[in-house]
């Protein structure tokens, strides 16, 4: 593969889970097909992708919404409220972003 740069519109390669990959924690098979922009490059073994949430798999996507809803809850529960008077509508239902740290053997460009 290519190097990737910051900015770059990947995705993550679908291959066999590897005893390495279990050993390292870098590999895993929810993150098959995930599609996002690099975030940064930190080496070889170290591609941040923030991933785009319409590519997350439905438990995924299931788990990063109920995370987002407890960020939302502790946000306002711990803000002042002249605070959270001067937020916008969008600015309360925020929507945190999904990164993933990958390979960069297991990224293709798309």
């Amino acid at each position: 593969m290519a190097k990737v740069k910051e900015g770059d519109r990947v995705r993550v390669v679908d291959r066999p889970v590897t005893e390495q990959d279990r050993k390292t924690n870098i590999y895993f098979d929810h993150m098959k097909g995930l599609t996002g922009t690099v975030a940064n490059v930190y080496g070889p073994d170290e591609v941040a992708v923030k991933v785009d949430l319409d590519s997350l798999q439905r438990v995924s996507r299931e788990v990063h919404d109920m995370a987002t809803v407890r960020m939302r809850e502790k946000f306002l529960a711990n803000a002042p409220e002249e605070a959270r008077k001067s937020l916008t509508k969008e600015e309360l239902e925020f929507v945190p972003h999904s990164v993933i740290l990958v390979r960069q053997d297991d990224l293709e460009k798309v």
